[in-house]
């Protein structure tokens, strides 16, 4: 609408100009006839008559020459500054672009950061800036980046959705300064901010919040509002690939129902742990887990439960862990952590915390919920990871002959077999 009403005053400018243009044109060509027919002498008794005319003719000219050259100096201006906003867009949409262009090439959310601070600098100056993305499960936003906010009215680190009017309203809203305005709760009420929710494919990813100080910062913010939604737009499907990606990779790497790594993954890591604990000459231990009458439970209860049970005994392993240590689904209820660093006492003693967590579990379910425990360790009782695994499933099948619900650790391996690797760990030492 704006567009078009520019566009019809442009017109009437126009054609006032021309009008102004053709008139001044008009008596120019009188009073050039009146000079020929006095030169001539044609008329020469109309020379006074001439005379006026050519007066009258003048000023009309001038009139019109008055009234035209400050409508043709002004559409000029305009003129120029359409042509200077027009480039300025050229410039603006370019780099937009070449932001598009950039973030394809993110794998992962600090790589699309850079390009949005980089690109921010350049469309957004004097503007602060902060992108929020959703964690996992998605119950809050974390800050991912930031840049350019007011000293001392840094922004927060984390947002809950429910406080967002962006995200509630699923558009931007501007957190207007005063008492009256409707504000998000997670804001100074002494800011100006601007957010605009990150949508792509129907689904929200994350928050641009845009910052604007100073006495024209509410006019500043509503001139680069729709250059902000561009952004925004830009960097919601970066973020949606970053994050399809991130699920393609979980689901690589780990069990869909228990949220443990997978099998492959297992395999993986228990070869690099196992070549890391044989250059080291640290020990490595494995702890075999298997629930207890876990078909009986499903054939009694549903698979509905069975699946909850698997997914609580998950949460329990996970719990009492450390970071360096990696828990997996070795195949249907039967599970498997691997300890680096850890020896075969520290690891019977974790196993028995594993246990009673997860006859623990018993209470929330209304049913017996135990799992027997088999515990190997390196150079202890294996030499390479299928005689790891090997003694640790051994041992888990002892504590079930031995009637479920503990731990049981593999015999240690006789002191020659244990003496003859001693050499050979030494020449590999040295040579590492």
């Amino acid at each position: 609408m704006k567009a078009v009403q520019i566009a019809a005053e442009g017109a009437a400018s126009d054609r006032r100009v021309l009008r102004a243009a053709v008139i001044v044109m008009l008596m120019s060509i009188l009073v050039l006839a009146c000079e020929i027919f006095g030169h001539f002498g044609i008329a020469r008794g109309l020379s006074e008559i001439l005379s006026w005319v050519r007066i009258g003719a003048g000023l009309i000219g001038l009139i019109a020459l008055a009234a035209g050259a400050p409508l043709a100096l002004r559409e000029m201006g305009e003129r120029r500054r359409y042509a200077a906003s027009a480039l300025e867009s050229r410039g603006q949409i370019e780099n937009l672009f070449q932001m598009t262009d950039m973030l394809q090439s993110a794998l992962v959310y600090d790589d699309a950061n850079a390009v949005l601070r980089a690109t921010a600098s350049q469309l957004l100056p004097g503007f602060g800036g902060a992108l929020y993305v959703f964690n996992n499960s998605r119950d809050r936003l974390d800050l991912s980046t930031s840049w350019d906010w007011p000293e001392g009215r840094l922004p927060p680190e984390t947002i809950a959705p429910l406080h967002c009017w962006a995200l509630k309203r699923g558009k931007p809203h501007v957190n207007h300064v005063g008492a009256t305005a409707l504000r998000c709760e997670h804001l100074a009420a002494d800011i100006l901010v601007l957010e605009i929710p990150m949508m792509a494919r129907g689904d929200v990813y994350g928050l641009l919040s845009i910052q604007s100080g100073g006495e024209d910062g509410e006019e500043k913010l509503a001139d680069i509002t729709p250059l902000a939604a561009a952004v925004a737009d830009s960097m919601s499907l970066a973020l949606s690939n970053i994050a399809l990606r991130e699920k393609l990779r979980t689901q690589a790497l780990r069990d869909p129902l228990t949220g443990l790594y997978n099998r492959r993954y297992m395999e993986d890591i228990l070869d690099r742990s196992i070549n890391l604990s044989e250059r080291n000459g640290s020990p490595l231990s494995a702890v075999m887990i298997d629930l207890d009458h876990f078909k009986l439970l499903n054939d009694e209860h549903g698979h509905a439960l069975g699946d909850a049970v698997l997914r609580e005994v998950a949460g329990a392993i996970v719990g009492a862990i450390r970071p360096c240590d990696v828990a997996c689904r070795y195949g249907g209820e039967e599970l498997l952590v691997i300890l680096p660093d850890c020896s075969l006492e520290d690891a019977v003693l974790k196993a028995n915390v594993l246990r009673t967590r997860i006859e623990g579990l018993s209470e929330n379910h209304g049913c017996r919920i135990t799992a027997s425990f088999g515990v190997a360790a390196m150079p202890d009782n294996a030499a390479k990871a299928g005689d790891l695994l090997g003694a640790a499933d051994a041992a888990l099948y002892t504590a079930k002959q031995e009637g479920r619900n503990r731990v049981v650790a593999a015999p240690s391996r006789p002191e020659s077999d244990r003496a003859s690797i001693a050499p050979n760990l030494e020449v590999m030492l040295e040579n590492g």
